[in-house]
Parts: C-alpha cells; sequence; structure tokens
C-alpha cells in the first residue's frame, strides 16, 4: 500500500473533550508530520489543523476515532497523489 499525505482540521467546540483529542492525536502521532492548535477565544472554540503523512486506512482510522468524540468535528483533505 503506498502512504498518503494529507490536512486534518479539527474545531473542538467543547473544551472537556480537549483530553481526548489530545490523547487520540497521541496514539497516532506516528502519521502526524506538523500540527498547529489555536485557541479562537472570540468563539469559544480551539482549532487544530494537522499534517498527516500514512497509510490511507490509518488516516481513516484517526479521524473516524476523533469524529466520534462529542464535541470534536473533523474534516479531512487527501492528496489525489501518493507521497513520494
Amino acid at each position: 500500500m503506498d502512504k498518503r499525505l494529507g490536512i486534518v482540521g479539527v474545531v473542538v467546540e467543547d473544551p472537556c473533550c480537549v483530553e481526548k483529542v489530545n490523547a487520540l492525536l497521541h496514539e497516532y502521532a506516528e502519521l502526524i508530520v506538523g500540527r498547529m492548535g489555536l485557541p479562537y477565544r472570540e468563539r469559544g472554540v480551539s482549532v487544530i489543523a494537522l499534517i498527516v503523512d500514512g497509510l490511507n486506512d490509518d488516516i481513516s482510522a484517526m479521524t473516524g476515532k476523533l469524529g466520534r468524540i462529542p464535541g470534536a468535528s473533523v474534516k479531512t483533505m487527501i492528496a489525489k497523489t501518493n507521497a513520494q
């Protein structure tokens, strides 16, 4: 299988779920090339942007688990071509 490059956006709307999100991201740390997190205080949310590089199944597993955390919203974009 070929590795894929992608971007994952996470909006954390409930501060109570931050620990669950961080624990899950730590579990999939081998996929994460870069991470940027910003609190957006005016809206009362936090936004996390991830650059990921891995097998499509692994990326999907991570984002699926993230999406099942109450209070977190996730969107993913995967490059059309395989990572080199």
